[in-house]
């Protein structure tokens, strides 16, 4: 239950479905934010990100048309299950230097010769799908996609990755506001908070081995996740209803 609330009933759906609209707005506009910054540093590849973001969109709006029709506790639940499998993958995954030299050293090739358009829609699309679904900006899922899809280097990629993300959270919000699902002024005092963390969090974290702050961020997404399929477990009823 939440504040009270129990998440079976339509006013927790109707909060949850807020609650999405809402923070969308807020990550998107500071995902741009930041993405500025980043492209400053040189830390953002335009043609990539924008190629990625265009079918991205398409599975935002659908993503989130197909959201807004099913309960909150079945949507939580759900993206439970993404974030511990998402998790997961970060734990187990390696820096390889070898890699990463390969990458930046492709910075020299023309763009066809770097981007695949197939991977790049595709990863794209089903990035975009559940970021509106969800009602996330995808971050965690942008970076890994834009490494698989273009080949860039992690670093671009991080930095690119708030195109699309910034766009995700932009479409998603507009999306759910059309549903009458949002609250602008409490989106601004979560984007005024997110600023200041993010530039707390990026000192913290230039302090870190990547391969640590890699393995926190996993064990961190792993309990919340845990702790949100708890909270919305009702959702399990409503999952077994659809199968």
């Amino acid at each position: 239950m939440a504040n009270g609330v129990p998440p079976s009933s339509p006013e927790y759906s109707y909060i949850t479905h807020l609650t999405i609209g809402t923070t969308a707005l807020a990550v998107g506009l500071n995902a741009y934010i930041n993405s500025f910054m980043h492209w400053k540093k040189g830390n953002v590849r335009v043609a990539e990100g924008v190629i990625f973001t265009i079918p991205g969109i398409v599975g935002d709006v659908i993503g989130a048309y197909i959201s807004h029709l099913m309960s909150g506790a079945l949507i939580l639940f759900l993206f439970g299950f993404l974030m511990i499998a998402v998790a997961i993958r970060m734990w187990k995954s390696r820096c390889n230097p070898k890699n990463l030299n390969n990458q930046q050293s492709s910075n020299s090739l023309s763009l066809k010769q770097r981007v695949k358009l197939n991977r790049v829609i595709t990863a794209g699309l089903l990035v975009g799908f559940a970021s509106g679904y969800f009602g996330i900006g995808g971050g965690f899922l942008v970076v890994p996609g834009l490494l698989f899809s273009t080949g860039i280097d992690m670093l671009r990629a991080v930095g690119t990755s708030l195109i699309a993300v910034g766009t995700f959270g932009v479409v998603t919000s507009a999306t759910f506001a059309y549903y009458g699902y949002i609250d602008v002024v409490i989106s601004l005092l979560y984007l005024v908070g997110g600023i200041l963390g993010g530039y707390v969090g990026s000192n913290v974290a230039s302090r870190l081995p990547r391969l640590t702050l890699r393995k926190i961020f996993a064990i961190v997404i792993i309990i919340v996740a845990i702790y949100t399929m708890y909270l919305n477990r009702v959702g399990i009823i409503e999952l077994t209803h659809l199968l």
